[in-house]
């Protein structure tokens, strides 16, 4: 078995001889070229010596071929292989693919380096996955700040998990984070941007910068599954208990002596603009927001919810003090 298996390596390396890398290249185009006219039966055929002789993009695009059954039957295992064979020559897509691959198949420990570096450049998906793990704080540290900010760049680029992990988050997350979060997420974003430009440029240089680089198949993996976001511990002040429903009157008459003034109690900020609008039914009986006017004001990404028409600062800040003493974070602004 030894010798067979010492005779197959031979004859791979002699053909690694004979065949010039101009000559992978062009089967490496010659399949490209196949695939994006819808022959993927000749684009598999074109990529299957390169791969075998080691061509990182050949490996990568028959990878996608079997990740999504075309000119082969599907195979997620062969995709499996033929990724983290790529990925192991510093192809970044393949790496990327072979992370989210390896968390989906639960093998999420494993998965993580190559999660995380295809979140630092960019990739929504990752981004989400990663922004979950800091949210538990099981597969990455907890940080709550950089979870948000990680879900909100994912939302930002329609992926739909995000918009209910969001929505999770902003029960327990308290506001001065998820304000911290927001500036953090324009550095993620820039450094994700400058990573991404350095790391294909070194790519580039490793290759020895090919002046006509292989193009790569177009076969986006799917998205990841929607993760569990772990419950908050109960320490932490989540949104108040909601009164019990009741009915309100048909035309309810403002108070004769409705407070007036420019001092407001900062509610809460959102990434789902919904959720402003839940927080303000749970509150609106309390008696610290009686008589006052809801307000909702964009800043970025995130809707900000206010009670507003406080007199003063000082009344403003007695009926801040009294919603924290009730578990819900507030701030004092004009």
């Amino acid at each position: 078995m030894k010798l067979h298996k010492s005779g197959i390596c031979a004859a791979v390396a002699a053909l690694a001889v004979l065949l010039p890398a101009g000559a992978a290249l062009a089967d490496v185009k010659a399949g490209v070229d196949a695939w994006s006219a819808g022959n993927y039966d000749v684009a598999v055929r074109e990529w299957r010596e390169p791969a075998r002789a080691g061509d990182a993009d050949a490996q990568f695009n028959l990878a996608q071929a079997y990740r999504l059954g075309r000119g082969v039957p599907a195979d997620d295992a062969q995709a499996e292989t033929l990724y983290a064979q790529a990925a192991a020559q510093g192809h970044l897509r393949a790496a990327d693919q072979y992370g989210l691959l390896l968390f989906q198949k639960g093998e999420r420990e494993k998965a993580m380096p190559y999660v995380a570096g295809a979140a630092g450049r960019g990739d929504p998906r990752a981004q989400y996955l990663l922004g979950i793990a800091h949210f538990n704080g099981d597969l990455a540290d907890k940080d709550w700040p950089r979870a948000y900010a990680l879900l909100t760049l994912a939302n930002s680029t329609g992926l739909p998990q995000a918009a209910s992990a969001l929505a999770q988050m902003d029960e327990y997350i308290p506001l001065e984070q998820r304000q911290q979060a927001q500036a953090l997420a324009v550095s993620i974003r820039a450094d994700a941007e400058s990573r991404r430009a350095r790391d294909l440029a070194a790519v580039d240089l490793a290759l020895g910068a090919m002046e006509e680089p292989a193009a790569l198949a177009p076969a986006p993996a799917p998205a990841p599954k929607p993760v569990q976001v772990h419950k908050a511990p109960v320490t932490v002040a989540a949104l108040a208990t909601p009164a019990p429903a009741s009915p309100k009157p048909a035309a309810p008459k403002a108070p004769a002596t409705k407070p007036a003034g420019e001092w407001k109690v900062q509610l809460g900020s959102f990434a789902v603009a919904g959720n402003a609008d839940r927080m303000w039914r749970q509150l609106a009986a309390r008696p610290e927001l009686a008589g006052r006017d809801k307000l909702e004001k964009a800043s970025g990404k995130l809707t900000v919810l206010y009670a507003a028409g406080y007199s003063s600062r000082s009344e403003a800040a007695s009926a801040c003090a009294s919603l924290k003493r009730g578990g819900q974070d507030c701030l004092v602004t004009r």
